[in-house]
């Protein structure tokens, strides 16, 4: 523990479902919120036992991080995603069999290939990790087809423990993980959800700029706004520079090292408030936020509570504000059918995505092809955001992969013994110069692919960056190295080949039971944002399904009730004193004092506080009633 990872005790639960998968070999699942040090949990089974723990996880940039902050630590890691070469991954997987790595990272879409399971079979696996294993429920908000493939797998894993990992689940959704992975039984580890540092509020207004520089300014420490597109991250973090607030801007079409100076300038403190899209927050550890802001509605509670839950890791008081305008809730509702566009469109973008690549039907299978969904939208007329859902949904029904990481490293392996190599170095100056630098630079080479950057290597030999490109592209032109050049755009797979499309299917799982659920889940974050009554920290709670959730006492509806002078305690008396009477009869105020035997004007502040928060009317005959 404090060798890796510099703690002397663990978290709450961290200790107990590492002895159920360690110990006791059980499948197990682990619902942590955000923040909960979930990595720790499988890192440390993992590294006490021989062989390799594979963890299988749909974020790629997060993978990515892991990977890098695990080699940071001495520990050998690799990953497996779209769009890494054949001859890449062949590389990663031998290297797995024969014993050079701890952690392999995977995507869901990888485990299904031939290359992989033949490679699967032969190496000594010691514990499955499935992150954000919600993934795998089609009640769950991010539900992803390729998860379900995840219990094949196991088929060749017959004595390895599964370790499924969440921050956010409903009981449904925790049922579906569990019969999904073929749990040989019940085995769930929860953590309360419930944030007792984090105050929630909810802001109705007319201006949210106006409001959102007032809460900034009166809130000391760091922050996260988050905001429903690219275009706005830019304008808001503008717009609060131009208000002297030093604040900066973040989504997924960043280039890698612009992410990269950004993120750590505002972890470091150099920069107050980061203004992103969800693209942020995954993996970023960062203790003291004091604030998180959605100046836009999520989708859902359970995207709501992972990114407010950044706020206060440190425990210390932090604030979970949500900006809410009416005008909101139409928009929200127009997401279910931008979200879930009709079939025949999905149909027609399909057909167009052929046409694009000009590819025949029967053909195209495994094919990895730029895609400039600007030029493709342009080219066909087709309007963005029901497209790019399409897509999506094509994606989930297994047609063809997306892959939005927009910016990939250049990777140099090479593949000739040193004395070859030797040889080539002598017979060549300026090569034997270029190539002790690479040498020099990056360790490895040898045995598998390794990140390069050439502004780097351009700066070592102090020449252009053009001539690094001209010497590798040469060396891999006579087979002494492979090199890959960095991708700025993404790509798409096709995971099948070309279908005529009368034959293409989409099933009702992917799009009528999904397109169920998601209405579902906005419905609730509208109910969460409008709803005055009820304390915010017990929406969330009774959402994720704990019972009898405690009112927190210090969100905007609390503040509000608060004001009345009675403690949580007599409001609830009364409260639960007098509904069930309102919902049976009507009663006159008089009628009320006599039945529930409560001081007049404690009882006069209940009634009053519920009749403003239109929990109960007054009737035409003067009496109250319970309003449904």
């Amino acid at each position: 523990m404090v060798k890796y990872w510099g703690y002397t005790s663990f978290r709450e639960l961290q200790e107990e479902i590492i002895r159920s998968v360690d110990e006791e070999k059980k499948d197990t699942l682990g619902l942590l919120p955000t923040g909960g040090g979930k990595s720790i949990i499988f890192q440390v089974p993992a590294l006490l036992n021989e062989g390799l723990c594979l963890v299988i996880t749909p974020l790629i940039a997060l993978m990515k991080d892991q990977v890098e902050n695990l080699k940071k630590q001495k520990i050998k890691a690799a990953a497996i995603y779209s769009g890494m070469t054949y001859h890449e991954i062949d590389i990663v997987l031998n290297n797995c069999i024969y014993g050079a790595y701890k952690f392999l990272y995977v995507s869901p879409e990888r485990l299904s290939t031939d290359i992989f399971l033949a490679r699967l079979q032969k190496m000594n696996i010691n514990l499955l990790v499935v992150d954000e294993a919600h993934c795998i429920s089609q009640w769950g908000y991010d539900f992803r087809p390729a998860y379900l493939k995840i219990v094949e797998i196991r088929k060749h894993l017959p004595d390895v423990p599964v370790l499924a990992l969440t921050a956010t689940a409903t009981k449904e959704v925790v049922a579906d993980i569990q019969k999904n992975l073929h749990f040989k039984e019940e085995n769930v580890f929860r953590k309360s959800f419930e944030r007792e540092n984090l105050v929630y509020f909810v802001r109705e207004t007319e201006d949210k700029l106006k409001d959102l520089l007032k809460i900034i300014t009166s809130i000391r420490g760091s922050g996260i706004i988050y905001v429903r597109n690219r275009k706005k991250t830019k304008e808001i973090a503008y717009f609060l520079q131009q208000n002297k607030i030093s604040a900066d801007y973040f989504h997924a079409g960043l280039e890698n090292k612009l992410k990269d100076y950004k993120q750590n300038a505002w972890k470091t403190g150099r920069v107050r408030v980061i203004v992103s899209t969800n693209a942020f927050g995954m993996g970023i550890d960062k203790a003291d936020v004091r604030f998180v802001i959605h100046h836009d509605l999520p989708d859902s509670l359970e995207a709501y509570y992972q990114e407010a839950g950044r706020a206060g890791r440190d425990g210390k008081k932090s604030y979970a504000v949500l900006l809410y305008h009416k005008s909101d809730d139409a928009k929200l509702k127009k997401r279910i059918s931008d979200a879930f566009p009709e079939k025949d469109f999905i149909r027609r973008v399909y057909e167009a995505l052929g046409n694009y690549y000009e590819l025949p039907v029967g053909a195209g299978k495994g094919r990895m092809l730029d895609f400039r969904i600007g030029d493709f939208i342009s080219k066909f007329s087709l309007p963005a955001l029901p497209t790019y859902n399409a897509i999506k949904l094509l994606q989930n029904d297994g047609y063809l992969e997306l892959s939005e990481d927009f910016f990939t490293s250049s990777k140099l392996m090479f593949i000739v013994p040193q004395p070859e190599l030797y040889k080539l170095q002598v017979a060549n100056k300026s090569m034997d110069i270029f190539i002790k630098t690479v040498l020099r630079t990056y360790g490895g080479l040898f045995s598998s692919y390794i990140n390069i950057d050439e502004d780097y290597i351009a700066k070592q030999l102090k020449t252009k960056v053009e001539v690094i490109y001209e010497f590798l592209q040469q060396l891999d032109k006579i087979n002494i190295v492979k090199y890959i050049p960095q991708r700025k755009i993404p790509f798409v797979i096709w995971t099948e080949e070309r279908l005529e499309q009368k034959n293409l299917r989409i099933s009702k799982e992917n799009y009528e039971v999904r397109k169920g659920n998601f209405s579902k889940r906005i419905h609730a974050i509208l109910h969460y944002a409008s709803s005055k009554t009820k304390c915010r920290s017990q929406i969330l709670l009774e959402y994720f399904d704990e019972n009898n959730p405690k009112r927190c006492g210090q969100c905007d509806v609390c503040r509000e009730r608060n004001k009345l002078e009675l403690s949580s305690y007599e409001f609830d008396l009364i409260l639960n004193s007098i509904k069930p009477r309102l919902k049976e009869q009507e009663l006159s105020f008089k009628e009320l004092l006599e039945n529930c035997k409560y001081q007049e004007d404690k009882l006069l502040k209940v009634i009053s506080w519920l009749t403003e928060n239109e929990k109960i009317i007054l009737s035409e005959n003067n009496k109250y009633k319970w309003k449904d």
